[in-house]
C-alpha cells in the first residue's frame, strides 16, 4: 500500500483546530479561515466521510472580548472567557455549516464524562447517532465549568480520546507548523519536516521540543501523544499546517502534507482504549520485577504477592497506575480493593486474602480484562 493510501481510505476523521489558528494569533476568531476549514469538511461530507470537529478556540475568542492580554491563570477567569467565548464561537461554525446545508451539534466535555464508564457509554452513542444522522459534531473541553481536578490539559488529548470514543481511522491535527520537525525550527534553520513514523516511536517526545504559544495550553508535545493515545484504537494521526490552502481535503485525499504517525499495533478492545484514556488514576501500586515481566511478557493479572507499596487514596474500583521500582509507569488498572485493604495483601499469596481481609474477595488486585499495559 502507498505511504498515504491509507489515510486517503478514511471513512470517519476526526479534525481538531487550536486556537492560535481559530483566532489568527489572537486577533479574534478567524471567521474566513473558519469558513474555509468549514467548506473543506463540507466536501468530506459529499465524498460520504464522516467528520468530528474538535475545535479549541472559546478562551482565545472570550479573552479577546474581555480584553485579556495574556491568557488568565486563575480558573475563574478561564471560566469566564470561556463563557463568553463559546457563543461567538458556535454560532460563527453554525453560520458557516448552514451554507453548505449540513446540521451541527455541540459537544462539551470534561475528563469526568469520559472517565465514569456509563457517560462514556452514553457520549459514544450521542456521537454516532449524529454521526448517523448526517450531523457535523463540534467537540470543545467544558471550560465553563470544568476544574484543574478534572481537566484534559489540552485539546490535543481531547481529540485523541475522541478518536478512541467514535473509533475513527484518522485524527487530523491542524496547528500553525507544517508538521513535526527533528528539532524545533523556530531555534534551527536546518529543521528536517519528519514526513512519518510510528506513533509508538520514543524518539518523537525528544524531537518535539518548544512549549505551547501564547494562547494555546499545549505543543507538539501534546501533538505527539495525542497520537500515541489515537494509536491505542487504530487511528492514524497526521500533523499539518492549518494554514496550508485546502489542508483538509489535500490531506485526507492521501497528498504527502504534514507528518503521518501510523500505529503500529492490533487496536485495543473497547473497554481497554476507555481504560487507555483513563487519564486520571486515585493512586499506585508499586511493582517488584518479576510482577514487571508477568504483566508485559506473559500478560497476566496483577497479584498482591508481586506488589511491594500502595499509594494514594482509592476505593475498590478506580483507576490506579502501576510503576516499577524506579517510578516507571508500567500500567493502568481498575483495582478490586480499597487502598487499606491492599496494603494488608501487598506481597502475599492469593491464598491468604481471605485470611487476612476476613472475607474471601478476588484473587486479583487488577484482572487482567481492567489492566491496560502503557
Amino acid at each position: 500500500m502507498d505511504i498515504r493510501e491509507k489515510i486517503a481510505k478514511a471513512q470517519r476523521v476526526v479534525v481538531k483546530i487550536g486556537s492560535a489558528l481559530l483566532t489568527n494569533d489572537g486577533q479574534g476568531l478567524d471567521v474566513n479561515s473558519i469558513g474555509s476549514w468549514v467548506e473543506q469538511i463540507a466536501e468530506l461530507r459529499k465524498q460520504g466521510k464522516e467528520v468530528v470537529l474538535v475545535s479549541s478556540g472559546s478562551i482565545a475568542a472570550g479573552m479577546k472580548r474581555l480584553g485579556f492580554l495574556s491568557r488568565p491563570t486563575q480558573v475563574n477567569e478561564l471560566q469566564a472567557a470561556a463563557a463568553v467565548g463559546q457563543m461567538e464561537l458556535v454560532g460563527v461554525y453554525e453560520s458557516h455549516f448552514e451554507r453548505f446545508g449540513l446540521n451541527t451539534a455541540q459537544i462539551l466535555l470534561t475528563h469526568d464524562d469520559l472517565s465514569n464508564r456509563r457517560r462514556y457509554l452514553n457520549a459514544r452513542s450521542s456521537l454516532r447517532t449524529l454521526l448517523g444522522l448526517g450531523v457535523v459534531p463540534i467537540v470543545n473541553e467544558n471550560d465553563t465549568v470544568v476544574t484543574d481536578e478534572i481537566r484534559f490539559g489540552d485539546n490535543d488529548t481531547l481529540g485523541a480520546l475522541v478518536a478512541n470514543l467514535v473509533e475513527a481511522d484518522l485524527l487530523l491535527i491542524l496547528t500553525d507548523q507544517n508538521g513535526l520537525y527533528d528539532k524545533n525550527p523556530r531555534d534551527h534553520k536546518d529543521a528536517t519536516l519528519i514526513s512519518h513514523a510510528s506513533a509508538s516511536d520514543e524518539r518523537l517526545e525528544a524531537m518535539a521540543s518548544g512549549g505551547a504559544g501564547v494562547l494555546g495550553s499545549g505543543g507538539m508535545l501534546t501533538k505527539v501523544r495525542a497520537a500515541k493515545l489515537a494509536a491505542r484504537s487504530g487511528a492514524d494521526t497526521l500533523i499539518a499546517s492549518g494554514r496550508e490552502v485546502g489542508v483538509i481535503v489535500r490531506s485526507v485525499s492521501g497528498e504527502p502534507l504534514g507528518t503521518w504517525l501510523l500505529p503500529d499495533f492490533t487496536p485495543l478492545a473497547a473497554r481497554k482504549q476507555w481504560l487507555a484514556g483513563h487519564l486520571k488514576s486515585r493512586g499506585a501500586l508499586i511493582l517488584d520485577e518479576g510482577a514487571v515481566r508477568a504483566l508485559r511478557k506473559k500478560g497476566t493479572s496483577l497479584l498482591p504477592v508481586g506488589v511491594k507499596d500502595a499509594e494514594g487514596s482509592f476505593a475498590r474500583g478506580d483507576m490506579v497506575i502501576c510503576v516499577d521500582e524506579k517510578g516507571g509507569l508500567v500500567a493502568r488498572g481498575l483495582v478490586n480493593y480499597s487502598i487499606a485493604e491492599t496494603l494488608k495483601l501487598l506481597g502475599k499469596p492469593s491464598s491468604e486474602r481471605g485470611d487476612v481481609l476476613g472475607y474471601e474477595g478476588e484473587p486479583e488486585l487488577i484482572h487482567r480484562d481492567d489492566l491496560v499495559m502503557i
